[in-house]
């Protein structure tokens, strides 16, 4: 019997079946051997596994950013789920303990993780990135200390959106947001929604969210945004939509979140943020992007970007 109640012949029973992507368009159920459980680490049973912007780009492409799949791979990393078995110099977890898991995985020994930024670590493994499979799966095995116990009162669906929240919270506090700062909002899918949300938590006065899509816009209006605008996907019909935006918002735009990462989207937060503002790209729509950077240095315009944080 193993540490945690469950026996060899218990877990052979079950197999543990994964989401494979195998290529283009192509998911696969099929078998994923789990490794041997070091003392460091746990076996979760996953309840709970988002479907993030980034799996949808391998999905369509095989490829993110600097990464390609090249062979068969896990897909996955928004995630929550039950403890199954603990490593035996695990303390703070047991089995039946419901989790939700930071996905990064740093080498905790370089400068960046030391400082405590090791989503910046240069040896950084992320669930689902090649060539680490990912968490659409019935078990996985994880850092003890990656794992963060969830109050009665969240439940794992939300556990599992603790992942992108993070990203939010990484991207306010880069911002500086806080009760003296309007925010716009490029683009009102889910990073952008939840970027709205932390913002409003960080204490934002206003917050006006622009997309294409008008129903987006309605659920970005029913989670509390100040004012909706719809956009178009034309370069010409920027300076006529920053007016918009900027009749929108009522004042002047402190900081703008790009959570989409088009020329378009960017030229557009950048032609609404005013001078001396900030302009956060966290979308990753476009590998490279034509925007209007000289206009925004003649008007000190902060332009940065944001890789995930930490849960």
């Amino acid at each position: 019997m193993r540490k945690g109640g469950k026996s060899h012949e218990e877990d052979e029973q079950e197999e543990n079946m994964a989401a494979w992507l195998v290529g283009i368009n192509t998911l696969k159920i099929q078998p994923l051997k789990l490794p041997p459980l070091g003392p460091h680490h746990v076996r979760i049973r996953m309840k709970a596994v988002g479907i993030c912007g980034s799996d949808v780009h391998l999905f369509k492409t095989l490829k993110l950013v600097d990464f390609e799949i090249k062979e068969p791979t896990v897909i996955g990393h928004e995630c929550a789920g039950t403890i199954e078995e603990v490593g035996s110099e695990v303390k703070n977890l047991v089995p039946g303990d419901r989790v939700a898991l930071e996905p990064g995985i740093g080498c905790w020994r370089c400068d960046l993780c030391k400082e405590g930024r090791y989503n910046l670590c240069p040896e950084w493994k992320l669930l689902s990135v090649p060539p680490v499979h990912g968490a659409l799966a019935r078990q996985i095995v994880h850092p003890a200390d990656l794992c963060f116990k969830l109050p009665d009162n969240v439940s794992l669906e939300e556990g599992a959106m603790c992942e992108p929240l993070s990203v939010a919270v990484h991207a306010c506090r880069r911002a500086d947001i806080s009760p003296e700062t309007n925010v716009l909002i490029v683009g009102a899918g889910p990073i952008g929604l939840v970027t709205m949300l932390a913002a409003r938590a960080f204490g934002a006065p206003r917050i006006v969210i622009i997309d294409v899509d008008e129903h987006r816009l309605s659920v970005a209006k029913d989670l509390g945004a100040d004012g909706v605008v719809k956009v178009s996907s034309n370069m010409q019909d920027i300076p006529e939509e920053v007016e918009t935006i900027c009749k929108a918002m009522g004042a002047a735009v402190h900081v703008s979140f790009d959570c989409v990462g088009f020329s378009k989207t960017m030229s557009t937060a950048l032609g609404a943020t005013r001078a001396g503002g900030k302009v956060c790209l966290i979308g990753l729509g476009h590998n490279e992007m034509t925007i209007p950077l000289t206009p925004a240095a003649a008007r000190s315009i902060d332009l940065f970007t944001c890789l995930k944080h930490s849960i």
